[in-house]
């Protein structure tokens, strides 16, 4: 199981998905471009000494990602059809979220295989896209027995 980001905006929440990755022993592929550079201190500052523990990939662009995707693309967004209780993982998922700022444009949306939507209370917009990560991943782990031991 991966976890992948649409072009993300923020450094920091990239660090903070790093780090849940690293702890979790999932993947991270960074679909570019990003709105922050890759060296960006922000991004150490989140993911402190847990980076190096993650297995990251960067995709120059979505197709340089979506042409290499084996298992299922799930997609993470507020449109989603299938809440987040309801939704079934499989090992070789990935995770996908969009941009922090613009989400993802329909053609990545109508790509996905499955939408997943965290429920939230009534006039709540979002949750941060780190938590949201950490969220979803620990129900695909639940499901499909993939916790680290």
């Amino acid at each position: 199981m991966r976890i992948a980001l649409y072009q993300p905006d923020i450094a920091g929440n990239v660090g903070a998905i790093l780090r849940t990755a690293a702890c979790l022993g999932l993947g991270v592929d960074l679909i570019e471009p990003m709105g922050f550079a890759w060296s960006d201190k922000a991004v150490a500052r989140s993911g402190m000494d847990y980076v190096a523990g993650v297995d990251i990939i960067r995709h120059a662009d979505w197709d340089a990602f979506a042409g290499q995707v084996i298992g299922r693309i799930v997609l993470l967004t507020t449109k989603g059809a299938v809440r987040l209780h309801e939704a079934t993982f499989r090992p070789d998922d990935v995770l996908l979220m969009g941009s922090e700022g613009a989400g993802v444009p329909d053609a990545v949306h109508d790509r996905a295989d499955v939408r997943v939507v965290i429920p939230m209370r009534s006039g709540m917009r979002s949750l941060n896209i780190s938590v949201s990560a950490g969220i979803v991943a620990a129900e695909a782990l639940r499901q499909t027995g993939g916790w680290p031991e």
